[in-house]
């Protein structure tokens, strides 16, 4: 088992999945086939089926944002000239050929000495120039004129090569960028420094990372050596990638030793690579190094710092940071704002994550669709659903238009709660607001139905979504581990992280906890540890709050009491920083073991520190005093919940109702159960059988069997459990003939009988010193439940004799 879950060693570079110089070959997918008519009812055509690049919010759609066209190098006034007919908005391109024969003519007759490095400027110069008026095609067709004339080779040994990928690149034109260098490899043509270069950029604005990489590979293979811009594109590819950090230094000093020295870009592209591996001493140690080298920290250094301070959950250096940015004449942009307030919603600081929305406010900085959308999120991770409502409410009333992460948001929170038709209604305003659902949209809906224990919807969502033309990425994947590891299905999710590897996509910090966090689910402690192990051997990835939350619950999971009690030692001592997240955890952990002074400690520490709880903080509190009688303290955390503007929850409900089932005033656990109902949450299985327990516990089985009819009416199964419950309570009341009528009945409705099945109704024989009965009820079992084993029917034997 342990060979089979220990993560395999990184791949040292992601392999290719085709040859990079090769004439690509696209497959178009199959047509979609509707997998739920409430979530696919759009039609083929519909924006939920069209796969897109992802566009920076707020990126002006004019790519040079104004400004107008200037050719730096010598440009003839006849290439000017035929620039500026190409240009115009008459222009017939079917004529381009014959236009392009006249000006190689009339330059032959006129200047029959120019040289033909004047006429490759020209030729660069006069793509540029289509490109910065958006004349992509022509710009394309010019390229592939030029490349049959036999003089071609000289003419494209300059920088026509360079612009006419950057052009294509940052049209969003990918493969054909590929397919063209593909070609002019072939044929022969000079492929510089600035080519390659022009290729990786184009590559990686388009998410084309593995290719990207692949390109430089071949670059160095070539003996070309790559520049400083070569450099910056692909440690910026790496960190996208989450190459692990021993890469991504091992390109910075391959770069160091071959020369070329970094610049500002380099170090702000290094401190923001660091975010992903919650490396805030790394980024550190760059920021004092970027100013040593000569580089002065301009604003995207302060905010990148600010981001993974924020990341890593350390708000007092984040701070600093701002301090300093402002001493050093950086006014706070709506940029820096935006990341000071995820850094305290991140870290459930609610209140102060709203001081400084209205901090912004007062300096005249307006919020924008990502200050709303962090906010809504963080609400609504926080458990305040009505909060997050009300945030969004105040985006629109403002004029602020949601975008597509804004939706993202909605359907996590509508559907982390099983709101499925509060869902479904955020779809249609998707299509109504002209937003395209992105791959994030995808990834939230597997996350929302891995959740909610659905995994066939799981499969189906992820079959769709290749049918849509989306391509899984490390994202992807990673949330596909921790949808089937929620839904038990633990070999599906490690078959998807085995997938992940054969699709050369290369673990990082975020695979390793969603490996942890199934792990833990399943109790597997040993495996965990090796996993931990693994992730810190030769500083591969740097555990996080998220692999220390993981490790507490493989614990608490594992019943490995006196080691998660060791590991809350080493988080209070400070050992490991006591973050918010591990602090909720240890309240999680301390109450799914029953453990009342542990968990009221990690409670207060987590108050102490000023951190907020969330909904399932408080929640693991309710659980716990409700177990433990403790009535006046349950109410205690609901009016703390009330009051602080929480939404109770399914889980919240179910705890109450599991604390008035056991008391004297069991009959407040069905006044809940309607109360839910009331305010539109469907109970599930756990709702109704705390209920049927309260009921049959006091002698009510009429109410008990009222309540049963009212769960089957509703749609929810009942479980073993249910029927347990019912035949001890019969049997407990010598009502033995009513006890075997529910077995009778479990069985025919599909629901096997258990252990516990047969010992309530044995041991009740026995309480009653009817022990000839219980002999006669295990001789006659088989013809109750052909299926018992005779191993069963030997163990309900010893038992009679045993209390004989």
């Amino acid at each position: 088992m342990a060979e089979k879950l220990s993560l395999p060693v990184v791949l040292p570079n992601p392999p290719p999945h085709k040859p990079f110089f090769k004439d690509p070959h696209h497959h178009k997918p199959p047509p979609p086939s509707p997998l739920d008519h409430r979530l696919f009812k759009q039609k083929p055509n519909s924006p939920i089926y069209t796969a897109r690049p992802r566009r920076r919010i707020g990126k002006q759609h004019d790519p040079n944002k104004g400004r107008t066209w200037s050719h730096h190098s010598p440009f003839s006034h006849k290439g000017n000239q035929i620039l500026q007919t190409l240009i115009h908005p008459e222009f017939d391109s079917s004529k381009l050929e014959e236009t392009l024969h006249n000006y190689f003519d009339s330059l032959s007759q006129e200047q029959p000495n120019l040289s033909l490095k004047v006429l490759a400027n020209d030729i660069s110069a006069i793509i540029k120039g289509l490109g910065h008026y958006n004349k992509i095609d022509l710009a394309l067709s010019v390229f592939e004129f030029i490349k049959k004339r036999e003089d071609s080779k000289v003419l494209l040994n300059g920088s026509a090569l360079p612009v006419i990928i950057s052009i294509l690149g940052k049209a969003g034109r990918a493969s054909a960028v590929v397919s063209l260098f593909n070609h002019i490899h072939k044929e022969g043509f000079s492929t510089d420094v600035y080519a390659y270069t022009a290729l990786i950029s184009a590559c990686a604005k388009n998410g084309r990372y593995r290719e990207a990489l692949m390109a430089f590979n071949k670059m160095e293979e070539e003996g070309c050596k790559p520049g400083l811009y070569t450099y910056n594109v692909v440690l910026n590819v790496y960190g996208k990638m989450g190459m692990p950090w021993s890469k991504i230094t091992g390109v910075l000093e391959g770069m160091k030793n071959s020369g070329v020295y970094p610049d500002a870009y380099t170090y702000n592209t290094l401190i923001t690579c660091c975010r992903r591996g919650s490396l805030f001493e790394e980024a550190k140690e760059f920021f004092e190094e970027m100013k040593l080298a000569g580089c002065t920290p301009d604003m995207v250094t302060y905010n990148a710092l600010m981001d993974v301070y924020g990341k890593c959950r350390r708000t007092k250096e984040a701070m600093e940071v701002l301090r300093e940015m402002e001493v050093k004449g950086f006014p706070p942009s709506i940029v820096t704002y935006n990341s000071l307030i995820s850094n305290y919603a991140r870290d459930g600081l609610l209140d102060e994550a709203m001081e400084f929305k209205a901090r912004m406010m007062e300096k005249g900085i307006k919020p924008d669709v990502v200050t709303y959308t962090t906010l809504l999120s963080a609400f609504d991770k926080a458990g305040k659903e009505e909060t997050a409502m009300r945030v969004f409410e105040e985006m629109r009333s403002v004029g602020c238009s949601p975008n597509i992460c804004t939706f993202n948001a909605l359907i996590r929170m509508h559907g982390s709660r099983g709101n499925f038709a509060e869902m479904m209604k955020v779809f249609e305003e998707i299509e109504a607001c002209g937003c395209i659902p992105d791959v994030v949209t995808w990834n939230t809906i597997l996350a929302v139905f891995g959740q909610n224990g659905m995994d066939s919807e799981v499969s189906g969502v992820f079959k769709e979504m290749k049918r849509a033309g989306f391509v899984a990425e490390r994202d992807t994947f990673n949330t596909l581990i921790g949808a089937y590891s929620r839904c038990g299905s633990f070999d599906q999710a490690m078959a998807v992280y085995k997938r992940m590897l054969e699709a050369g996509v290369t673990p990082d910090l975020s695979t390793y906890n969603a490996v942890l966090a199934a792990l833990a689910r399943g109790g597997l402690w040993q495996q965990s540890e090796k996993v931990l192990a693994e992730m810190m051997d030769g500083g591969r990835c740097k555990p996080n709050e998220a692999t220390y939350s993981s490790l507490l619950h493989a614990y608490a999971n594992g019943k490995q009491v006196e080691r998660m009690c060791a590991l809350a030692d080493e988080i209070y001592s400070g050992a490991i920083e006591p973050h918010a997240v591990i602090l909720k955890s240890l309240v999680l952990v301390n109450s799914k073991c029953d453990l009342l002074t542990e968990t009221e400690r990690a409670f207060l520490e987590l108050r102490r520190k000023g951190f907020s709880p969330d909904i399932a903080t408080l929640n693991s509190m309710v659980s716990i005093y409700g177990r433990r009688q403790l009535v006046d303290k349950a109410k205690e955390i609901m009016n703390f919940m009330i009051k602080n503007g929480y939404t109770p929850n399914l889980r919240t409900y179910n705890s109450l109702m599991y604390m008035y089932s056991r008391s004297s005033s069991f009959e407040k656990s069905e006044q809940l159960l309607k109360e839910l109902l009331v305010k539109g949450i469907k109970p599930d299985v756990v709702s109704y059988n705390t209920v049927i327990y309260g009921y049959c516990r006091n002698g009510r089985m009429r109410d008990a069997s009222r309540v049963f009819r009212e769960m089957r009416e509703s749609g929810v199964t009942a479980s073993a459990i249910t029927y347990n419950t019912f035949v001890s309570s019969y049997a407990s009341a010598s009502m033995f003939v009513e006890a075997i009528d529910i077995v009778r009945y479990m069985i025919k409705n599909g629901s096997k009988p258990n252990r516990e099945t047969f010992n309530s109704i044995v041991d009740w024989y026995c309480k009653h010193n009817r022990l000839d009965e219980a002999v006669k009820f295990v001789s006659n079992l088989r013809e109750l439940y052909p299926h018992v084993s005779k191993e069963e029917e030997r163990r309900l034997l010893f038992n009679i004799n045993d209390k004989h």
